[in-house]
């Protein structure tokens, strides 16, 4: 049975796809650090991502709030994925310090090449190859030691990381550090329902809606999608700091990427232009509170977003905006533009 809270169900994906639904496929590598073969060690595991791409924001976020981030190497890709001149194939992340973002009109300082393998690999789809997998998708746990691939499931690698927290290196001691999924199994299983309805609505649904090519999919996926932020609002409405209460937790973890992207990238670019963030006053305010949370803001770029979004759609340029109430990200350090 599919854990709907971590993956979509696959049932009759070809017919789907083939009615224009956008189905996300499922992830192939599904081991766990603390594992027999992939022991809890600082400094053994490294990150592949891309900071434009939510399921990667969603693993910075844990490396960072963790404290893992002296303990977890990790390279970034370039947002816009290769071209059609590319000698192996168009549409795969790559490793390069050299490409020109379109927006800036520069290379980006975040952009690195590979170095988890050794080998100074180009595309992520060749650290699969070295497995002997077709897949091609970021991000990849990787393990340096035995040059495999871990996890390759955001869902999975955001706990793991969580739970071996410890062992990995943190530099935040335990009694300071957030507990993405603390061992209290009333709070777990709220988790599992907000993760399940967040996933399966918000962060998979801004999907459906933006790349699903049938009118009716959309239209769906769309209802879904503000009938969900509605439901999140309703529920910080009592005023609580965190969905599930005083903590920051996995629940939170998972929503911010989507929310963070929400107004100045898929509002367009996913047609989810039924309402703003920001028209969403306890919404918003949670949203400020996170992104002012120690670790956050390093963890993201809005500008890899809205060069890997735009910078691949249409005729590939990136829009400006938007500017009113103000600029993003900068708005999100102003919780009082959405008043209660």
């Amino acid at each position: 049975m599919t854990d709907t809270s971590t993956e979509e169900d696959q049932a009759a994906k070809n017919e789907r796809r083939a009615r224009g639904e956008f189905v996300r496929g499922v992830s192939g590598f599904r081991h766990a650090i603390g594992d027999p073969e992939f022991p809890a060690a600082p400094g053994r595991y490294h990150l592949f991502v891309a900071l434009n791409c939510p399921w990667c924001h969603r693993v910075t976020l844990a490396r960072s709030v963790l404290g893992l981030n002296n303990s977890i190497t990790m390279d970034v890709a370039f947002p816009n994925r290769t071209g059609d001149d590319d000698p192996e194939r168009p549409n795969l992340w790559e490793f390069a310090t050299d490409r020109v973002a379109s927006l800036k009109g520069a290379t980006l300082p975040e952009c690195t090449g590979e170095t988890g393998t050794g080998r100074g690999l180009r595309l992520a789809k060749e650290i699969y190859r070295a497995e002997g997998s077709e897949e091609q998708s970021l991000p990849i746990l990787y393990d340096k030691i035995t040059s495999r691939i871990v996890n390759n499931e955001s869902a999975e690698i955001i706990r793991m990381l969580d739970v071996a927290a410890d062992a990995l290196g943190s530099t935040i001691p335990a009694a300071e550090r957030v507990r993405l999924y603390p061992d209290d199994d009333k709070l777990r299983q709220q988790l599992h329902d907000l993760n399940d309805l967040i996933y399966t609505a918000i962060n998979n649904g801004a999907y459906k809606a933006g790349f699903s090519s049938d009118q009716k999919i959309y239209a769906t996926a769309f209802g879904a999608y503000f009938e969900a932020l509605e439901q999140l609002e309703k529920l910080l409405s009592d005023g609580r700091p965190f969905l599930t209460g005083a903590h920051f937790s996995e629940a939170d973890l998972r929503l911010f990427p989507t929310l963070y992207r929400h107004d100045p990238v898929y509002y367009v670019r996913m047609k989810l232009n039924g309402a703003r963030i920001l028209d969403y006053p306890y919404l918003w305010r949670w949203l400020c509170r996170v992104y002012a949370l120690p670790g956050i803001a390093n963890a993201g770029s809005l500008i890899h977003c809205r060069q890997g979004y735009f910078g691949r759609s249409w005729n590939g340029v990136v829009p400006n905006g938007p500017f009113r109430p103000m600029p993003y990200p900068e708005a999100y350090l102003r919780p009082e533009l959405a008043a209660l």
